[in-house]
C-alpha cells in the first residue's frame, strides 16, 4: 500500500486536471492562512476538488474525493485578496478528511500516473478533432471557456490531460475522466462526454 500524504485542500466549484493552470483569487481568512502555510514549505503544494454540494465560501461542503496537486508557481497581492496562479500536477484519492481546523486538510494516496504509448498518436488525434469540432460548434451558441484553438503541451501525456480539461463538458463529467485508470480509458471517456455534450447542447 503507498504511503499517505497529508495535504491541505482547496474546495472548489471546478475541476484542476494535470498539466492544467489554476488562477486563484483567496480572500478567506482560512485559506489565507493554508496560502501562508502552504508557501512555508518547499514543495508549495496543495489538492484542490470539486464540491459535490455547498458552497466555497464559508465551508460546509460536501466535496469529491478524487482530486489533483496543485503547485504555486505565482503570487501576489491585489486589490482586497491574494492572486496566485497554480499547475495541476499529480492526481489523489481521498483517503480520510481531517478536521477543518484552521482549513480543510486530507490524508490522500497519490494515484499512478498513466503511461503514454505511441500505439494512442492516432486515436488521440481523432479525438482531439471531435473535442475542438465541438467546441467550435457549441461556440456558436453558448460563450465557452477555452478556445476551440487553443494550443496543448507538445509532451503526450500532458497534452492528454488538457484535452480532457478542455472537452466541453459539465463538472461531474470531468471528475469521471479524471478517474481515468489508462490512456485507452481517459481517451474514450473524452470521446463519449464530448458526444453526449454534443446531443444536449446542440440544436437539431
Amino acid at each position: 500500500m503507498q504511503d499517505l500524504v497529508e495535504l491541505s485542500m482547496f474546495p472548489l466549484g471546478s475541476v484542476l486536471f494535470p498539466a492544467m493552470p489554476l488562477p486563484l483569487r483567496v480572500f478567506e481568512d482560512r485559506y489565507l492562512q493554508m496560502l501562508q502555510d502552504v508557501l512555508a514549505r518547499e514543495s508549495a503544494e496543495f489538492g484542490v476538488v470539486l464540491i459535490e454540494r455547498g458552497h466555497e465560501v464559508g465551508g460546509g461542503e460536501q466535496r469529491f474525493s478524487t482530486g489533483t496537486v496543485a503547485q504555486v508557481v505565482e503570487v501576489g497581492p491585489a486589490d482586497g485578496f491574494v492572486s496566485l496562479v497554480a499547475q495541476g500536477g499529480r492526481r489523489f484519492e481521498v483517503v480520510e478528511w481531517l478536521p477543518d481546523d484552521p482549513y480543510p486538510r486530507a490524508l490522500v494516496r497519490l494515484l499512478p500516473a498513466l503511461e503514454w504509448d505511441e500505439q494512442w498518436r492516432d486515436r488521440r488525434d481523432e479525438v482531439e478533432e471531435l473535442v475542438r469540432v465541438t467546441m467550435a460548434r457549441i461556440s456558436e451558441f453558448e460563450e465557452q471557456r477555452w478556445s476551440s484553438t487553443i494550443g496543448l503541451a507538445d509532451e503526450p501525456l500532458a497534452a492528454l490531460w488538457q484535452l480532457a480539461a478542455i472537452a466541453p463538458v459539465g463538472a461531474y463529467d470531468q471528475v469521471s475522466l479524471l478517474q481515468a485508470t489508462s490512456v485507452e480509458g481517459l481517451l474514450d471517456a473524452v470521446a463519449t462526454a464530448t458526444q453526449e455534450a454534443a446531443e444536449l447542447r446542440l440544436p437539431d
